[in-house]
């Protein structure tokens, strides 16, 4: 019931028909069907799906409230044109009917395979049958039915002073910085001004979500809300709300990296020496993207030359004098060629399913920090079939 922790919220998830066998959609809704207050990022691919451009005009035109958010899973509704506008207009009015409250309120999510129309013949029966089984208990089935390739449900809870804050999320594939194949949904029980928990949530996510980089790949249907019913009132510490919320972000972004599509490895990438943090992001990214860095993190190889010559590509500034690459803390590389080191605990620290990485351009004192993911037969395994 993690999504359902904070008071205030309900939720639902089922099989509609859309996939063979799993879940399929998931409902999130208040408790007293009620608007309250409502913050979201979304992609910035601007091929965006017409859910985000739905959700993006509808929170625009309300100030930011809603009522409840109706999610399905298996087809996300873009390269539908002004016809996947339509179906998703059409889901937001049938659970506005299914829960008598006004459409300007509802939220509408996709995720899934790019370019097929939305079945809408079973999408349209289904939210009737999860408007009634809305329950505080239904946040785990709702965690479900939001999931594609996902092997298991992402769920999160964040214990506050008084209030709550909990959360649940997809995403395995399809995600680079700026988001990613990734939805979020997270709800607390505290009450934070709508500008505010919209600041809150976007640092949050840049914290987070945006430092995820699993295949360089940005959706077309990224998406992250939160929504605050106010049930235990505002925050004693504004700041340490912020801070739980991200924290709730950052553990819900480690389960969506250890969830990743093929992956048998994690790399905390710290990028540092840049000109700029702007220039280290583009960096961290060049790296991660790397298809031979992201072979030689499958190998466990650390092979600090692939590392150099992806940031070395990257149009940012480098001094290589004044570079090095450490592994673990293990420096294997300064001023562009070997150093000594001790192998064995190189080794060792290579072996482990996650290991940290620092590369330092001897450019400044700007830096990034991106989560990254080695590259492997399994990969290519869930990507080389569209369903």
């Amino acid at each position: 019931m993690s999504v359902t922790a904070p008071e205030g919220f309900i939720a639902a998830g089922l099989h509609a028909g859309i996939k063979k066998s799993r879940h399929d959609m998931a409902l999130l809704a208040t408790e007293d069907r009620q608007p309250v207050t409502c913050a979201a990022v979304f992609t910035q691919n601007k091929f965006c799906a017409p859910p985000v451009t739905l959700d993006r005009d509808l929170l625009q035109a309300n100030g930011g409230k809603a009522a409840a958010v109706v999610v399905n899973s298996g087809n996300a509704n873009a390269g539908t044109g002004e016809a996947g506008l339509h179906d998703a207009r059409a889901m937001g009015v049938a659970t506005a009917q299914a829960l008598g409250i006004d459409a300007a309120g509802v939220l509408v999510c996709s995720t899934g395979i790019i370019g097929t129309p939305l079945p809408m013949d079973v999408i349209l029966p289904a939210i009737p049958k999860l408007g009634g089984q809305l329950s505080v208990e239904g946040g785990a089935e709702a965690a479900k039915g939001i999931l594609t390739t996902d092997h298991v449900a992402k769920e999160v809870v964040v214990q506050g002073d008084g209030w709550i804050i909990g959360g649940m999320a997809k995403g395995c594939g399809m995600i680079a910085p700026n988001m990613a194949t990734m939805l979020a949904f997270l709800t607390t029980d505290a009450d934070v001004p709508r500008d505010l928990l919209q600041a809150m949530l976007t640092s949050a996510s840049d914290a987070t979500f945006n430092t995820l980089n699993v295949d360089g790949a940005t959706s077309t249907n990224d998406t992250a809300m939160l929504f605050a019913s106010g049930r235990r009132g505002t925050p004693s510490d504004l700041d340490g709300f912020g801070r739980a919320l991200e924290e709730a972000c950052r553990l819900l972004t480690l389960k969506m990296a250890h969830d990743a599509e093929g992956m048998t490895r994690l790399a905390h990438l710290h990028v540092t020496g840049a000109a700029s943090d702007a220039e280290a992001r583009i960096a961290a990214k060049n790296i991660a993207e790397n298809n031979l860095v992201k072979c030689s993190w499958y190998g466990a190889d650390p092979y600090w030359g692939r590392l150099l010559a992806a940031a070395g590509s990257a149009g940012v500034a480098l001094d290589v004098d004044k570079s090095f690459v450490s592994y673990g803390g293990i420096k294997v590389a300064e001023g562009g060629t070997n150093c000594a080191h001790d192998a064995q605990a190189l080794t060792e620290h290579m072996l482990g399913q996650q290991f940290r990485i620092e590369v330092n351009l001897g450019a400044g004192n700007g830096e990034a920090r991106v989560i990254g993911v080695d590259l492997g037969p399994g990969y290519i395994k869930e990507n080389s079939v569209t369903s």
